[in-house]
């Protein structure tokens, strides 16, 4: 693939115009998509970019036809992602869903908006668990959640390595804030940080006669007695399960003396670690928890840093939907969950701040 910087170059830039920016810097080759906002100027940007690096780009007639013509131009061996948000996440679900059964890995980028139905075009985190979650069964995928446009970019590019390194499909998750505010980020080449690109290839149209010269492309979506899908779903547990050390991420901060931790995802992540800088420097002990990868979800990791608090907080854009994968991943630890919900509307430094002193106040005054 060409370079597409000469060397690391420092930019100021919307979000969406980074991710069209860092599937250039992943090797992309195409991207199909349907309009939908607020990821639209991914599209915009990626279409002004494409022709410059010899790149393709297909306008479907609909989100379910980007998703499932980004699973053929996978299966053609061609480095593959689209793009959605909102309700067209809701019907991106399906490809997504045929990608795990069958293993192709495709690259989704959620930008996230507020919900349900067409609701707001601005920002949320309520399509946290459609994400991670989505469709019908149990499928096995991978999800990023970022905070900045420096991960924006660095994500992406990662996104498309645990993909075709593990071919389960991988979602990149923003929201309508990173793809639309500018921030700083440097763009670069991935060679010149050691980054390799997996090589891609094709799952369908080999060279030979199937079945003479090579085994025959046999890539299922569908089984006809109940014994063989309980056999196939308990198998891409088992290997999903095994892989999740090699793939799972998160960060954490002053977590050796916290008496109680503040967790969150994505761009909230953000006002709560500066709300730990900001409580800390008043002397209240607190520390943050920041899971990266929502699916698979650090849950040893997260055990390991609340098992020795009395108390932590989640803070999320969603009426409970992180909360509830921090309660499951919890369970049977003595320590009682908080909770700052906020659907469809962001969280400031100082309020996380004040939730934590209230809390505070309020416990001890209790004891």
């Amino acid at each position: 693939m060409a370079r597409i910087v000469d060397d690391d170059q420092r930019m100021f830039m919307t979000g969406n115009e980074v991710l069209a920016w860092a599937a250039l810097a992943a090797g992309a080759e195409i991207m199909y998509g349907y309009p939908i906002t607020p990821q639209n100027e991914i599209m915009h940007y990626w279409t002004r970019l494409a022709p410059r690096f010899e790149r393709g780009f297909l306008q479907t007639e609909d989100e379910l036809s980007a998703g499932f013509t980004t699973l053929g131009g996978v299966m053609a061996g061609k480095r593959a992602f689209s793009a959605t948000s909102g309700p067209g996440d809701i019907l991106m679900q399906e490809p997504i869903c045929m990608a795990e059964m069958m293993r192709i890995p495709a690259v989704w980028i959620i930008q996230q908006r507020g919900a349900p139905s067409t609701a707001t075009v601005i920002y949320g985190q309520q399509e946290t668990r459609l994400a991670c979650f989505g469709g019908n069964g149990e499928g096995h995928r991978v999800v990023y959640s970022t905070s900045s446009h420096q991960e924006l970019f660095d994500y992406l590019i990662k996104a498309f390595n645990t993909a075709w390194s593990y071919r389960f499909p991988t979602i990149l998750l923003g929201d309508g804030y990173q793809g639309k505010m500018r921030e700083a980020v440097t763009l670069y080449n991935p060679e010149d940080h050691g980054v390799k690109l997996v090589p891609t290839e094709p799952f369908v149209g080999r060279p030979g006669v199937p079945g003479v010269d090579r085994a025959p492309a046999h890539y299922r979506n569908t089984f006809n007695i109940e014994e063989e899908i309980y056999e196939i779903v308990h198998a891409r547990e088992e290997e999903f399960e095994a892989l999740t050390p090699q793939i799972v991420e998160f960060e954490s901060g002053y977590l050796d003396e916290a008496e109680m931790i503040l967790i969150g995802h994505g761009i909230v992540s953000r006002a709560i670690k500066e709300a730990v800088k900001l409580l800390q420097n008043k002397g209240v002990k607190v520390g943050y928890f920041r899971p990266v990868t929502l699916r698979p979800f650090p849950v040893e990791e997260l055990r390991k840093a609340v098992e020795k608090v009395p108390a932590v907080m989640v803070f999320e854009s969603a009426l409970g939907q992180l909360l509830s994968m921090v309660k499951e991943a919890v369970g049977g630890l003595p320590v009682k969950i908080e909770a700052f919900l906020r659907p469809g509307v962001g969280i400031c430094t100082d309020e996380a701040a004040e939730q934590v002193q209230e809390y505070l106040r309020k416990s001890s005054m209790v004891h």
